[in-house]
């Protein structure tokens, strides 16, 4: 029996099937279906049945971050512009105030673990503490991202911030290290290096590797073992550790990798509401060690440059899959001549990190 189709229906399945054509067209080029696609099966699925409640949304991949900030490298700069992101992105953000507290018990380790895992997604969860591994406690693993910057101006900024605070007044540091003496507070920082004072000497400078090797007792003894596991668990567990030095490509490159997060947080980065807010965290009263005591300072921080070598040839690599290509910042070359004008020209610069207890390293 021939198949009758009238012109009628012809019409209809053929403006069907180029709908269904440009459809997925439109699916491809743009990495997924539009939101009026998404919002039509919504609510289609919703009255299938013609009543029960609505369907669940879909969480944006990844739903679960962990941002286990360094101090002193860019963290409160994070903070800040997450804070003006969150209503706009809607997400929730918990931002720790334990800033005294990085290594935890196993008990500990746990319990903070559960807490994060319980906590409505999306969300994005920091705090100053070292790494934790989610899959020892058969945890899902959230991302986990972080910044770090140059050794030896983390250290310089840390120093000079515990004893004067920033712009936002110096009577801070008070607040901080209230049992300071003046002695302490006033101590000249090349003495502090030259005479290795405990304040400037090892196992305090070995700082930033603990970060991202984790809660092992081994992980606070400068030494191989410490570094190749926090190089093993930046390439395990990171999605990305940036470069403090490279803030904006930073930026850009969450951006990208985590939208429902940071989409837009360059351009807020760029603003004078933002500007405003950040200048007044840069850390009053500066000042440079002697080519002398900035040579030992470099040989004691071994570790941390082969590690903060490693983040930034990551880093860099990062950008080029990405295809970022701006021009980064160049090197401090303390490894070789240690200019003065570079450190100078260093320490001059807007100084915006979170702020952090000197008790952590006692």
């Amino acid at each position: 029996i021939p198949l009758r189709v009238s012109r009628r229906d012809l019409v209809f399945c053929l403006t069907a099937l180029l709908i269904f054509c440009l459809g997925s067209v439109f699916y491809q080029l743009n990495g997924g279906a539009p939101k009026v696609l998404l919002d039509v099966g919504y609510y289609l699925g919703r009255f299938a049945d013609g009543h029960g409640p609505l369907a669940p949304r879909a969480l944006p991949f990844p739903s679960q971050v962990v941002y286990n900030r360094v101090g002193k490298c860019g963290s409160r700069t994070i903070v800040l512009l997450l804070r003006m992101l969150v209503d706009r992105h809607r997400f929730t953000l918990i931002s720790s105030d334990i800033h005294n507290k990085t290594r935890l018990t196993k008990r500990e380790q746990e319990n903070l673990i559960r807490n994060i895992s319980t906590t409505p997604q999306p969300f994005l969860y920091t705090r100053h503490v070292h790494f934790l591994n989610f899959s020892r406690f058969r945890t899902d693993e959230p991302v986990h991202i972080n910044i770090i910057r140059d050794p030896i101006n983390r250290f310089l900024s840390n120093y000079f911030f515990r004893r004067f605070g920033d712009w936002r007044g110096e009577e801070n540091h008070v607040v901080r290290t209230p049992g300071m003496k003046d002695d302490e507070r006033y101590l000249d920082m090349n003495t502090c290096i030259l005479e290795s004072y405990p304040e400037c000497s090892n196992p305090r400078l070995f700082y930033i590797i603990p970060y991202f090797c984790g809660q092992h007792p081994q992980c606070r003894e400068p030494g191989l073992w410490a570094l190749e596991t926090a190089k093993q668990n930046v390439l395990d567990h990171y999605l990305l550790v940036g470069v403090l030095e490279e803030l904006e490509d930073v930026l850009l490159l969450l951006e990208r990798l985590l939208p429902h997060f940071f989409s837009d947080v360059v351009n807020i980065y760029k603003s004078p509401e933002y500007r405003k807010l950040g200048n007044m965290t840069g850390t009053v009263r500066k000042q440079i060690p002697n080519l002398e005591a900035l040579q030992v300072l470099y040989e004691r921080m071994e570790y941390e440059y082969k590690f903060y070598n490693f983040v930034k040839a990551q880093f860099h690599l990062t950008k080029r899959k990405i295809g970022l290509r701006s021009d980064p910042k160049p090197s401090r070359p303390y490894s070789s001549v240690l200019q003065r004008k570079d450190l100078q020209e260093e320490l001059e610069e807007e100084d915006t990190e979170d702020s952090l207890e000197w008790t952590e390293q006692t």
